[in-house]
């Protein structure tokens, strides 16, 4: 039965297959031919460009523009993907606004940047839709690597492990694996199930297998027993746990994790039937924050507020993702924090608290205001879980030095659940790469 947007409650079917459909579709489209053309053809080819110092991967950028500008788009993938094996999501969702583009020699003089983000995304999909894979594996070495965590850092850590001749098997707790590429990432951005067909593609370079729905300390998986089988463990196991709201009445039906909320957008065979509230509000500022506004406000939601308990200029999103938001029809409210969440049996409404900042603390004014909310996502951080007792910690996440040692001999750690660095796609990435060439280098030494 389709329902309005002003039906309330839960419910799904608010709005028509079509618009459903239209809303989901490419944030980006990507480029024809001719347009990737004209495109390139505002890149000045910068010497010592300050692009490529603002990649995390460190992709020599003017080279695959002209590369691209040379009708040579294939050569371009490979220049992309030698440093960024999984250079097609990274285009797909990197913060391009904030990095590369943000330095680009065009942005600062006309205000209107190269557009490196679908340059990149046009080479790297005319290469995987050939379906070739540009690299090979080097002579065996006899060693066997252990990767836990199948996100962007455990894909690339493998992918480049198992191409300098070493054998690898990625484990994951998921049913699938390519960790928030899969999961986490909003699905107007990564169409198609892109995120799979870029890991079949990832895994053409072979030396490499796969085992999903384990998870380390689960199954007789620890970090004791797989030091005794492999030669070399890589730790990319994320961020598996939410914070708490530290609201009263988080516990009530109709409050809801927004990671789980994207995840299970991102898995659903149907859009028509997943389930969304009349009235939603996410609380956090950064992306999944975001991701999770947006999907609710693509899904039919009639209001959708994200209440973030700083400014603006604090918020983990960027400008552009906060003006995303708003054009789909998003509330953005600043300086509130959750206060209780209200309703005799399920989530009715949810009660804010005003912020200030007082002598550099935040802390609530004692102002409260009352929101309708039939649906309240918690989008307020992750935490480390399950990490064994042996690694030490910095902060809420696993020490590392140089190109992510830890604190036990034969195991390193990147992604998300290491200390350092951007929780971003391409950080993750250029992570995952630096501890294999580490690993490398560590065993034939």
């Amino acid at each position: 039965m389709a329902h309005g947007q002003t039906a309330p409650g839960i419910l799904a079917g608010r709005l028509s297959s079509e618009e459903i459909e239209t809303n989901f579709s490419d944030l980006h489209p990507p480029y024809a031919p001719h347009e990737a053309a004209v495109a390139a053809d505002r890149c000045y080819f910068c010497h010592d460009a300050p692009c490529v110092t603002a990649c995390p991967t460190d992709i020599d950028i003017p080279l695959f523009i002209r590369q691209i500008q040379a009708g040579n788009p294939e050569g371009a993938a490979e220049t992309i993907l030698s440093q960024n094996i999984l250079g097609g999501m990274c285009a797909r969702v990197c913060p391009t606004e904030t990095l590369c583009e943000e330095v680009c020699v065009r942005e600062v003089a006309e205000g209107k940047p190269v557009e490196i983000g679908r340059l990149q995304r046009f080479a790297t999909d005319v290469l995987m839709e050939a379906g070739t894979h540009p690299f090979v594996r080097a002579a065996e070495t006899g060693k066997r690597i252990a990767v836990v965590g199948a996100g962007p850092a455990g894909l690339a850590c493998a992918h480049r492990l198992a191409m300098l001749g070493h054998q690898v098997t990625i484990y994951d707790a998921n049913p699938k694996p390519g960790g928030l590429n899969e999961y986490g990432i909003a699905a107007y951005k990564a169409t198609n199930d892109f995120a799979q067909a870029e890991v079949d593609w990832l895994l053409k370079i072979g030396g490499i297998s796969v085992e999903c729905d384990v998870a380390l300390g689960d199954g007789g998986l620890t970090l004791e027993g797989l030091r005794g089988e492999f030669d070399a463990v890589f730790l990319a196991i994320g961020l598996a746990g939410v914070n708490a709201l530290r609201a009263q009445g988080e516990d009530k039906p109709g409050v809801h994790h927004a990671v789980d909320f994207i995840a299970d957008v991102r898995q659903a065979d149907d859009l028509l039937k997943h389930p969304v509230g009349r009235h939603v509000v996410v609380i956090g500022g950064g992306m999944t924050a975001i991701d999770a506004a947006v999907k609710s406000k693509l899904l039919g939601a009639e209001h959708v507020t994200v209440a973030y308990r700083r400014g603006a200029s604090a918020m983990g999103a960027s400008k552009f993702e906060q003006d995303l938001a708003t054009s789909k029809g998003v509330k953005l409210m600043f300086n509130v924090q959750p206060k209780q969440v209200h309703g005799e049996d399920v989530a009715t409404e949810i009660e804010l608290e005003y912020t200030a900042t007082v002598d550099g603390a935040l802390q609530g004014t004692g102002e409260t205001v009352r929101l309708p909310a039939d649906q309240v996502l918690k989008a307020i951080g992750q935490r480390l879980e399950g990490v064994p007792d042996a690694l030490h910690l910095n902060g809420n996440k696993i020490a590392v030095i140089g190109a992510g040692r830890t604190s036990v001999e034969g195991v390193w750690a990147g992604g998300d659940c290491a200390a350092g660095g951007e929780d971003l796609t391409v950080t993750a990435v250029a992570e995952g790469r630096d501890a294999a060439m580490d690993i490398d280098a560590t065993l034939r030494a």
